[in-house]
């Protein structure tokens, strides 16, 4: 009978930069449309003008933005992390990306008639419809790319790469060095116990 895959295959290790390059720049992408108008308002006589009023705004979805945030925050500690608490943000990165998908699918539904009396009750101009801008598809683009790398993060994450214990902070780094038998220690393990004020001989 064939074994199973281990978690540490090279193929599962090899995806953390393609897997955590596709969630940054996914979250940074859709951070930057939800601050901006995903519908707008045309003009029946204009040709497909833009006719949104500025002040109002109505063609925004707030909560996008909100939740590119916390999937770009979940990304961060993703990287910097290791274990379980990798594990957790990469749960937290997959919520906020499907809260952000679900607003996607949301705004499609709502955004287009609130956009059409906004423009109708601030101008009194027989507008055509409303219509998707271009920051549109690229939030509901980089969702769906947010929420399949959150999912492959939370599945993965175990098998891949983590930072050094050179990375951890001093203090943690002289209790493992003492902790290593006086024979098995290295040159460098002695210069950093002198360097840190202690006797390496005791």
């Amino acid at each position: 009978m064939p074994d199973r895959p281990s978690d540490q295959s090279p193929d599962r290790r090899r995806s953390f930069v393609p897997v955590v390059g596709a969630g940054v720049v996914g979250g940074a992408l859709a951070a930057v449309a939800s601050a901006r108008a995903w519908f707008t308002g045309f003009d029946a006589a204009t040709s497909r003008a833009p006719l949104l009023p500025d002040a109002e705004q109505v063609g925004e979805m707030p909560l996008a933005a909100a939740l590119s945030l916390v999937v770009l925050a979940g990304w961060g500690v993703v990287l910097v992390t290791r274990g379980l608490v990798r594990r957790a943000a990469a749960t937290l990165a997959l919520l906020g990306a499907l809260g952000l998908l679900a607003t996607v699918v949301a705004g499609w539904q709502t955004l287009p008639d609130k956009v059409s009396e906004a423009v109708r009750a601030s101008t009194g101009t027989d507008i055509a419809g409303s219509g998707a801008t271009v920051w549109f598809w690229v939030a509901a683009v980089s969702a769906v790319v947010l929420v399949a790398a959150a999912a492959l993060a939370v599945a993965w994450c175990p098998a891949w790469p983590e930072m050094g214990s050179r990375y951890d902070a001093p203090g943690a780094a002289g209790t493992a060095a003492e902790e290593v038998p006086p024979e098995d220690r290295t040159s460098l393990d002695l210069w950093k116990q002198l360097d840190e004020g202690r006797d390496p001989t005791a």
